[in-house]
């Protein structure tokens, strides 16, 4: 299988598990303290990431490499997660469906940008068509208006994107799983003893189906999905990888559904088999190499 595949079908394993994110997060918002969420996920997952790294012994990063570790994860461990937590409070999970179909393009944007990726306009003319389509559905299921916390939502699109890039380049130099890690033990003397300060009282009543939610995006959305999503990433190039993720809105649906409860429409499946098209057209764009830059 070849690098570029094998990146693809990551990167897809990676948009799996972060599809459940939001109604996941929704479940855990509805009795926990949006607060106590945005700190407790990467507070508890810095200890297994710690347990991970010491049992393999893994030589501490360099301080150019702590830097970019460190950006990435007030992205990704404070920014994406804390501004989504909060919108949540007040949005249903498919109408949060808005924020994957903007991703992928601010991804390839924040790409082109930063790792100063030029590719051809092939392949934006796919980007750009994928992210109107998805967004469009996202819209028409959300009643084709945005509500104030979109704003959050929006906010936490450009965040994201710019964390992805960041821990992207990063995996380039270093495995996937190692970037993550090493991002939430950073970012640990701050969560840890955010994590204690706010952790529920048990008269509080919290119900399972919140703790299920919080235990979910804690190991899987905060930690886990980034092994493989750092990893396909590092081995497609970020600005094709990055393109699956306009799927991750359909993902959501599905979840959406079987966990929350909210009506998924057929038409749905329609959308997302012309999204693959699309995104299949983008993964087959290639990509000037750097070096004729």
């Amino acid at each position: 299988m070849s690098r570029p595949t094998l990146g693809f079908l990551l990167g897809a394993l990676g948009v799996l598990v972060f599809g459940g994110s939001l109604p996941m997060t929704r479940l855990a918002v509805a009795d926990l303290n949006p607060w106590f969420v945005t700190a407790g996920r990467p507070g508890l997952a810095a200890l297994v990431a710690a347990l991970v790294l010491l049992s393999l012994r893994r030589r501490f990063p360099d301080r150019r490499s702590c830097y970019r570790l460190f950006v990435a994860g007030l992205c990704l461990v404070w920014g994406w997660p804390g501004l989504a937590n909060i919108a949540m409070r007040s949005l249903p999970a498919m109408h949060g469906g808005v924020v994957a179909g903007l991703l992928p393009l601010a991804t390839s944007v924040a790409a082109a940008l930063i790792l100063h990726e030029r590719p051809p306009l092939s392949f934006w003319l796919y980007a750009i068509a994928g992210a109107v389509l998805v967004t469009g559905f996202a819209l028409r299921e959300g009643g084709g208006h945005f509500e104030p916390a979109d704003t959050l939502l929006l906010s936490a699109v450009v965040i994201c994107a710019i964390g992805y890039v960041v821990a992207g380049d990063l995996s380039t130099r270093m495995p996937g799983w190692e970037v993550i890690s090493w991002m939430l033990v950073l970012m640990a003397p701050i969560s840890l003893p955010a994590t204690f300060l706010l952790w529920p009282s048990p008269s509080n009543g919290i119900s399972l189906s919140s703790w299920a939610g919080f235990a979910y995006i804690t190991l899987a959305s905060q930690y886990l999905g980034f092994f493989a999503w750092n990893a396909g990433l590092a081995l497609g190039g970020v600005v094709r990888v990055s393109q699956v993720q306009l799927l991750q809105t359909f993902v959501t649906l599905i979840f959406a559904w079987l966990i929350n409860g909210e009506p998924l429409n057929p038409i749905a499946f329609a959308v997302a088999a012309g999204v693959l098209l699309l995104i299949v057209g983008a993964r087959q764009a290639k990509t000037q190499d750097r070096a004729t830059q």
